[in-house]
């Protein structure tokens, strides 16, 4: 029995989206809920899986072609078996040369957008892939295979740091360039970032934290805290979203967004966290925070940066969020300017944690010290909020007890 597979439905927020990767093709067997099809939104890439064991019998929408919510992208057979593939029969030279272009399957035409992207980013050779799809088509899944097998196959044949640079193997000294096309996700990235930039009258203050407290209480807890709590690790980011959470029922104009020529103040915290993606960078929301344990923010922060690699953050995840924290740390970044995540009014940025001479009580001490920068959009935050709200929140994190006794 032939059944229509369908696009997602989108929420009102996504118009449309795009056929990223076909992982089975017209022919190939299919077991029930196995992926078939990955597509690519503005925000997030959704997987469609089968809706029972069978075929697919034909695909209507191709991979780069767009799609609509809840509109057919292929047919189903229910209960089919795999076609057996007929013997290719070799043609004599002369037969071969005559054939016409549009019948010769090229290397181009045989590897998928998405595995086209991961062989362009990895600089491997497509030739030496081998292709599980159509015609030996290349799947994203070969060349995540490839990868995985690669160091195993072949661990003397690792180049040196220098020769690993180029991306592309051409001889030295020419001059090369590609030209690869922007994602859906990355180009709605840069949309808004220049969108905030361009609507909101932002500005940014600066503080540093001293980190020695939080730091020392991280390592006095961290083994009982991972035994007590089934395995989830103390990490920095807790503390933040704790601090942030007290610094923005202090200051609601922080927490609050814009809306047209109106002013929207949330009684309640959901803290969005920034996670950096192979896709670009996505920011999942914490939900009210305020109820949240140490060890829940830990948790869940963990499962976003998994189910991020994973390609597997779901719409809800990203919706909504009145407040924002992104770590450039993790990569060594010592200050930066973040950017507002709109329609929100502030996102604080965190950086690196390095020791410095600082003077305390008329003596140097080297201490850990970190840099904190906090944009806001100035049509809605005073400057005098904006300081005092990151001077709130260095003062927590510099004496973390005062957040366990909210003073």
């Amino acid at each position: 029995m032939s059944t229509e597979i369908k696009a997602p439905t989108f929420p009102e927020s996504v118009a449309d989206g795009t056929v990223a990767t076909w992982h089975k093709q017209p022919g190939e067997a299919c077991s029930a809920d196995e992926l078939i099809v990955d597509i690519e939104t503005d925000k997030v890439v959704l997987e469609v899986v089968a809706p029972t064991d069978g075929v697919i019998k034909e695909i209507v929408k191709g991979e780069g072609e767009t799609v609509l919510s809840e509109e057919v992208i292929a047919t189903f057979e229910a209960g089919a078996a795999a076609e057996a593939p007929a013997p290719a029969e070799k043609a004599p030279a002369a037969e071969a040369a005559d054939t016409p272009a549009a019948e010769v399957t090229t290397d181009a035409e045989k590897v998928g957008p998405a595995a086209r992207k991961l062989i362009e980013e990895n600089g491997l050779d497509a030739s030496q892939i081998p292709g599980t799809g159509k015609n030996g088509g290349i799947t994203k899944e070969d060349v995540q295979n490839f990868l995985k097998n690669k160091p195993a196959a072949a661990p003397a044949a690792a180049p040196a740091p220098a020769a690993a640079a180029p991306a592309l193997n051409v001889p030295a000294g020419e001059r090369t360039e590609k030209r690869v096309p922007m994602t859906r996700l990355r180009a709605t990235i840069a949309k808004r970032l220049v969108e905030a930039q361009q609507n909101a009258a932002m500005l940014t203050t600066y503080n540093e934290v001293n980190m020695k407290p939080v730091m020392e209480l991280r390592k006095q807890y961290k083994d009982l805290f991972e035994k007590v709590h089934g395995g989830t690790r103390l990490g920095f980011m807790s503390f933040f979203v704790k601090a942030a959470t007290e610094a923005l029922k202090r200051f609601p104009a922080v927490n609050a967004s814009i809306d047209g020529n109106d002013m929207v103040y949330h009684g309640y915290q959901d803290i969005g966290v920034a996670v950096s993606t192979d896709r670009g960078l996505m920011v999942p929301v914490l939900r009210d925070t305020d109820t949240m344990s140490l060890a829940e923010i830990e948790g869940t922060i963990a499962d976003f940066g998994k189910r991020g690699r994973e390609g597997k953050l779901g719409m809800d995840d990203m919706q909504g969020g009145t407040f924002t924290i992104t770590n450039g740390g993790v990569f060594g970044s010592l200050m930066s300017t973040p950017i507002l995540n709109p329609p929100q009014t502030a996102i604080l940025g965190m950086h690196k944690i390095q020791e410095r001479p600082m003077a305390v009580n008329g003596q140097v001490e080297i201490l850990p010290m970190m840099y904190l920068a906090l944009s806001y959009d100035h049509r809605m935050i005073d400057g005098k909020e904006a300081v005092q709200f990151l001077v709130t929140i260095k003062d927590l994190l510099e004496d973390p007890a005062r957040m366990l006794l909210d003073v």
